[in-house]
């Protein structure tokens, strides 16, 4: 019994020294290796590991392999998972602070969604804290787009189209002009479109061509309703835990990240586009019905999301209004 008392001492021993000297921490993503977001989060990644000599290592999970899109947030506020990327407005159930990027045609360009982000910033890290939970960076996705299995020059031509949702918003977009939303993550897209479960949607050109939609979607609107963010963050509590000389190289690896994803994804922006020019879909820009139904929807939705938000949405607004 002695024994193996002292030899369970020696290894608790030996287990503490190693966790001292090195930390392994895994972080979820919802979307595929070859998905920008998931390229990026894999040079951050990369970056941490080699800038801390291996104090700190990370290693990323894509499409949805750890923990799917849906549950990667609370896996990382539980500490079931130190890290992870989640789309912000896709948690706008919890908090309407988080649904801000996602307003129609609030923010339509990158530029107008850099001042955004910064305007919203503050309320959105104030909010994360709440959930013991830390932001290291965030990145937008492309503008958004139509997508649809049939010609859409009027909203008369969707009406009844299963719609595709990923958020509170492209839900109530798709019910004002008469479509049916489902809540669809990415990594099951393919097969939603494939079955016909979904029809329709509204997303960037990042996400259609990651899941080559045009083999089931024939037309894509570059309405640029929106550009909603990702963003990477740490359990509270694991943050804590690391040296001081740690979290500034993760500070530091996180601020180059956000600025060569912000880049990359206005790179990719044209690009994708022209891929479904290639593969045959329709491209075009939204006729001035359609915008006008959208247009519609979205003067609503921000009225809606002002009531919700209360004075704090209200001054994030003033702030951005201002800029």
């Amino acid at each position: 019994m002695k024994t193996k008392l002292m030899l369970a001492m020696a290894t608790g021993l030996a287990m503490i020294t190693t966790a001292s000297q090195a930390e392994k921490w895994d972080m979820a993503l919802a979307y595929s290796a070859t998905n920008f977001h998931s390229e990026m989060a894999a040079e951050f990644a990369k970056d941490v590991t080699e800038k801390t000599d291996g104090a700190l290592e990370i290693a990323t999970h894509p499409s949805g392999s750890l923990f799917g899109g849906a549950e990667i947030f609370g896996a990382v506020r539980k500490g079931l998972v130190p890290m992870g990327e989640r789309l912000i407005s896709a948690l706008g159930n919890e908090d309407p602070i988080y649904e801000i990027d996602a307003l129609p045609f609030l923010a339509t360009s990158f530029e107008d969604s850099m001042k955004l982000y910064k305007a919203s910033k503050p309320a959105l890290e104030k909010t994360l804290a709440k959930a013991r939970v830390k932001l290291l960076y965030s990145c937008p996705w492309p503008p958004q787009g139509f997508y649809s299995i049939k010609e859409a020059k009027v909203p008369a031509d969707v009406e009844g189209l299963k719609f595709r949702a990923y958020n509170a918003t492209t839900s109530k977009i798709a019910e004002a002009l008469g479509m049916a939303p489902t809540k669809i993550e990415a990594a099951e897209l393919s097969q939603a479109f494939a079955t016909g479960v979904a029809e329709s949607m509204i997303s960037s050109g990042a996400t259609g061509y990651d899941r080559k939609l045009w083999e089931h979607v024939k037309y894509y609107y570059d309405v640029k309703a929106w550009l909603p963010r990702n963003m990477v963050i740490v359990n509270a509590k694991a943050w804590a835990r690391l040296d001081d000389n740690i979290k500034t190289i993760v500070e530091e690896a996180a601020a180059t990240a956000e600025s060569k994803c912000w880049a990359k994804s206005a790179e990719l922006d044209g690009w994708y586009i022209e891929q479904f020019k290639e593969q045959g879909m329709n491209v075009a820009p939204a006729s001035d019905a359609m915008m006008e139904a959208f247009s519609k929807a979205g003067d609503e939705l921000k009225a809606a999301w002002l009531e919700r938000a209360g004075d704090e949405g209200a001054a994030v607004l003033k702030a951005y209004e201002g800029m």
